[in-house]
């Protein structure tokens, strides 16, 4: 074992430009990162910028430098898709062929609905793709009033199911996304996750979500790198919405988060306790606050606060600790659309002994991470994906 601890941190959607096959995803143009700053003239990113950041493109306001403290790399993506579940599920070895259904442009079929309204006893309002927060404003009133679920979907393959907290208890909720996740097994119908989007309020404007959003997802199709830390009594602690990406399998340990700063500063925490195996982390506002509402400005403003974050986590590591920082797809929220982006990801990797880091060449998959963190562990890596540890120094 090189490493004691590995912290590995996904920015949920920041792509660094489109990606080889970008044209057969309708997404020739997309760049997450380069058009945020562009848009933003300039972040600023020093923490960023120091481990190498301005190796991975052109982006505005971050520059390239001769000697960086980290080693960087370009990943593409070989899995059929674009969503966070796909993206995920390859980091740790596993590649998906046949891509995730979706009813962005249809809404949910009328069996499905109809068959979800009589095992719950409630009616459904919505069935379109929507923005959470927009769908509240437009059902919220309605459903104070009839107590019907609001029910909406996206540009990722989910099932989503709204209910105010003050008129359906959150019990209930919870047993309606258990019977949806039991009906979306079927083929016709099968998404990848069900959620649960609790909020109170009582008229639009004034709806708030609530940290009580739970995920029903589909079990990966094989096993990971995670099964085999697990296996092998290391620590796998999922912190923000892994667990649920993974259906928790191979997690030993949960931390729910209720924000990009609060998962940052839980692990920042987290590395003031001693153990060893891995921490994985996914900050999901990129993703759902900024990049499918079309924010570049405060998808910007979010990265730069990662950024101040990042050095107070770096300064926590010890020589035992490897960091690693990647993306699952590209959401470029200057993009046609409010679909995730087809995009290369960035990989930046540091440990504070690093002797002569630099610039690696593109990496086919996003398996090398998981492969990489196998490697160091001494377990199995059942899926695809080459290690490069020996590269790192």
């Amino acid at each position: 074992m090189k490493y004691k601890r590995i912290f590995l941190i996904v920015l949920d959607s920041l792509g660094i430009g489109e990606a080889n096959d970008a044209a057969e995803f309708d997404d020739v143009g997309a760049n997450t990162l380069g058009h945020i700053c562009d848009v933003s003239d300039g972040l600023d990113l020093p923490n960023l910028e120091g481990l190498g950041l301005g190796s991975l493109g052109q982006f505005k306001g971050v520059h390239k430098l001769r000697c960086q403290l980290g080693y960087t790399t370009r990943l593409h993506e070989v899995s059929n898709g674009k969503d966070t579940m796909t993206g995920h599920w390859e980091i740790m070895g596993i590649k998906t062929t046949k891509p995730f259904i979706t009813f962005t442009e249809t809404g949910f079929p009328k069996e499905f609905i109809s068959l979800f309204e009589e095992k719950t006893g409630r009616k459904c309002v919505g069935n379109k793709a929507a923005s959470g927060t927009e769908i509240l404003d437009e059902y919220g009133e309605h459903q104070i009033k009839t107590g019907e679920w609001i029910v909406y979907t996206s540009a990722d393959s989910v099932f989503q199911i709204a209910a105010n907290e003050d008129i359906i208890p959150l019990e209930e909720l919870y047993k309606a996304c258990e019977i949806a996740r039991e009906l979306a097994m079927d083929d016709r119908w099968k998404v990848g996750r069900v959620i649960a989007r609790p909020y109170t309020g009582k008229k639009a404007g004034e709806f708030t979500r609530t940290p009580n959003r739970h995920d029903w997802a589909l079990a990966p199709s094989s096993n990971t790198v995670l099964d085999s830390l697990k296996e092998n009594g290391y620590e796998v602690i999922g912190i923000g919405k892994i667990p649920d990406i993974y259906d928790n399998q191979g997690i030993t340990r949960k931390i729910k988060t209720i924000s990009n700063h609060d998962g940052m500063k839980k692990t920042i925490a987290l590395a003031s306790e001693d153990f060893t195996g891995l921490a994985f982390l996914n900050l999901v506002d990129f993703d759902a606050v900024y990049g499918h509402r079309r924010d570049p400005i405060g998808y910007g403003k979010a990265i730069e606060e990662f950024d101040k974050q990042l050095e107070t986590l770096l300064s926590k590591l010890n020589e035992e600790d490897l960091i690693m920082i990647t993306a699952d797809h590209g959401n470029d929220p200057t993009f046609k659309g409010t679909d995730h982006t087809r995009e290369i990801v960035p990989l930046i990797v540091y440990n504070k002994m690093l002797k002569v880091p630099t610039h690696l060449p593109d990496m086919e998959s996003f398996g090398v991470i998981g492969a990489t963190i196998a490697e160091n562990f001494e377990v199995k890596n059942p899926g695809i994906g080459k290690s490069f540890l020996h590269e790192i120094d």
